[in-house]
């Protein structure tokens, strides 16, 4: 089993930037593909970016692209989502996700462990 706890969600102002943290704990993350996706009020979980085991492969969303970043540090257990230039069509809950041993990237059911979210909030 794994755990996985977001932070850094907040109140920003458009053009403003965060960054997100996902801390894992009770497995190593070793091997993991690491996803961030986010969920608006009344709108389906979307995928955002996600990041391998090594680094050496990412991908994002369209929506994100040129603004977003996503990095690990396998030594703490943790990924991160950098965002910058941040719209107000970015106010979301962001959740963070773990995958192992499946393919692809983007879809939900690909990843089987899951964070309880942190809320973004950017105003206009």
């Amino acid at each position: 089993q794994v755990q996985l706890v977001e932070s850094g969600g907040g109140l920003v102002q458009a053009g403003g930037s965060l960054t997100l943290s996902c801390v894992a704990s009770g497995r190593t993350l070793s091997s993991s593909t690491m996803g961030w996706f986010r969920q608006a009020p009344g709108k389906e979980r979307d995928f955002v970016a996600s990041i391998t085991w090594s680094g050496d492969s990412t991908h994002y969303a369209d929506s994100v692209k040129g603004r977003f970043t996503i990095s690990r540090d396998n030594a703490k257990n943790t990924v991160y989502l950098h965002m910058n230039s941040l719209k107000p069509e970015d106010t979301a809950v962001y959740y963070c996700a773990a995958k192992w041993g499946v393919s692809g990237y983007d879809l939900r059911a690909l990843y089987g462990y899951w964070g309880q979210g942190t809320q973004v909030t950017v105003s206009s």
